[in-house]
């Protein structure tokens, strides 16, 4: 599988305008970006550190690296999801939404969640049609349990 937004099932290469999906999974730490703001992978929950290069003017958590880490962990929970469709399918984000709650003071977490009938519908359509959408709820809070954001992800799901 491959994401083609900031989340990857498998990492994808792109050379000259060809794209190779190798067949070994990574973890979401290995893309590129998200190394690249410090998220991390802690007992198996992603987390973001409140430190200078992820700071806004007022200096707090940037929109825009909450926003990464929410999108990585509803990709994640996607795999989680799903391992059966590792490598026979391309998800790729369609639809992002972020409400912002609090100001993020301190170190963030991720929480996903999706909903039991929505994952039995997706199920359903994806084994009549081979495609599927499916939306994952994320919720950022801070290391104190303050929720700083919101955020919805509807992902399309396309087989091989």
């Amino acid at each position: 599988m491959a994401f083609i937004s900031l989340y990857a099932m498998h990492k994808i290469t792109a050379e000259r305008g060809v794209i190779s999906i190798p067949e070994d999974n990574i973890k979401a730490t290995d893309i590129p970006f998200v190394g690249h703001i410090g998220i991390k992978d802690d007992n198996n929950e992603l987390s973001l550190e409140f430190k200078e290069n992820v700071l806004n003017h007022i200096q707090t958590i940037h929109a825009g690296a909450q926003l990464t880490l929410a999108e990585t962990q509803s990709g994640r929970h996607l795999q989680k999801l799903f391992p059966e469709l590792e490598g026979k399918v391309i998800p790729v984000l369609r639809h992002a939404q972020m409400k912002y709650k609090k100001p993020a003071q301190d170190t963030i977490i991720a929480f996903s969640s999706t909903d039991e009938e929505a994952v039995e519908a997706f199920k359903t359509q994806f084994e009549k049609k081979g495609r599927g959408s499916l939306q994952i709820s994320v919720e950022v809070k801070d290391i104190n349990g303050v929720l700083t954001a919101q955020a919805t992800f509807t992902w399309f799901v396309q087989a091989l």
